[in-house]
Order: structure tokens, then C-alpha cells, then sequence
């Protein structure tokens, strides 16, 4: 029911270009499960997992996300992500679909994500490592207008949010 009156609510409203948050309800992902690091990365500590706070195009300038998230297809989001681990040794990889999910705020809509750690983040799918089970064409995508997952054709271009996990120091 509350899903249902949230679209109703944002085909009406004026605020559809802005991020809505349900007032009443538990967060997903509130300020606390998140420490900033250096390097434009965010600490997830609930799953301890490392994420960029920036889509890949995008520019972390100190307070925000600046420039054109860029999209990719599957096959080239998965290069990049080894191109990132190679050039930095980090371990950068593309989320599997429960990872992203888990950085989803539930609560919110346009983007469904914490702005305060993942500012400018597109409202739209994002790939995941996940293949298809049913169908070797398509992966899973996780989308940041609502939440929701499904699976896309792997030749579709999407954005791209790279992982690691945590190595304390």
C-alpha cells in the first residue's frame, strides 16, 4: 500500500525532480552505518564493505559528485572494474546484486540512496556482477529510482558503481 501511494504521490508532485523520503517507516541505510575514507570512499560498516562515492564518470570533489556519470555496457563494466583493481591494487570490483541492494535506501525515491554519502547519484539502474540464471543475455541491475532489482540485457548501457572490501589498517 505505501509503494502504491508513494507513485501516486510522485506522478502528482511537484517534487519529482527532487529526492522523496517517506517520513514514517525504519531506515535502510541512516548516516550512522557509513564512515567517510579517504579517496572519495564511503565504509559501509554493516556489511564492511567499501564503496566509491561516486558513479564511475563522475568526480569527487571534496563536498560532492560533479560531472556525467557515464554508462556501460556489462561486458565493459566488468573490464572496468579489473582495470580499476589493476591500476590500484585495491580490489575494485563490480557489487553482486546483493551488495548493491544493501546500500538502498528503501524510504526514498529519486534516488533511492543515502545523499548524504552518495550525493548526485543517478536515479536509474546501476549493473550488479550478478548473471541471469534464466538467460546467459541478461544480469541484474539495481535501480536507484526505486530500489527495485531486475535483470537487463547485457548489451544495455547502465551505470556503474565500483566495491572493495574493507582491509583495516
Amino acid at each position: 500500500m505505501k509503494a502504491l501511494l508513494m507513485s501516486f504521490l510522485l506522478i502528482l508532485s511537484p517534487w519529482t525532480l527532487a529526492q522523496y523520503c517517506l517520513t514514517t517507516g525504519e531506515a535502510t541505510t541512516p548516516d550512522e552505518n557509513f564512515n567517510e575514507l579517504e579517496d572519495a570512499q564511503v565504509l559501509h560498516t554493516t556489511t564492511q564493505l567499501v564503496w566509491q562515492r561516486c558513479a564511475q564518470g563522475q568526480e569527487w570533489d571534496g563536498t560532492t559528485c560533479t560531472g556525467q556519470a557515464k554508462k556501460y555496457t556489462w561486458q565493459q563494466a566488468l573490464e572496468l572494474a579489473h582495470q580499476a583493481n589493476d591500476d590500484t591494487l585495491a580490489g575494485w570490483r563490480l557489487p553482486n546484486v546483493k551488495e548493491l541492494a544493501s546500500v538502498t535506501n528503501r524510504l526514498c525515491v529519486r534516488p533511492a540512496i543515502n545523499e548524504t554519502f552518495f550525493p548526485a547519484t543517478p536515479a536509474d539502474d546501476f549493473w550488479t556482477s550478478t548473471p541471469s540464471l534464466a538467460d546467459p543475455q541478461r544480469a541484474w541491475v539495481v535501480a536507484f529510482f526505486n530500489s527495485s532489482h531486475s535483470v537487463k540485457q547485457k548489451d544495455r548501457f547502465v551505470y556503474v558503481r565500483l566495491v572493495r572490501t574493507y582491509l583495516q589498517p
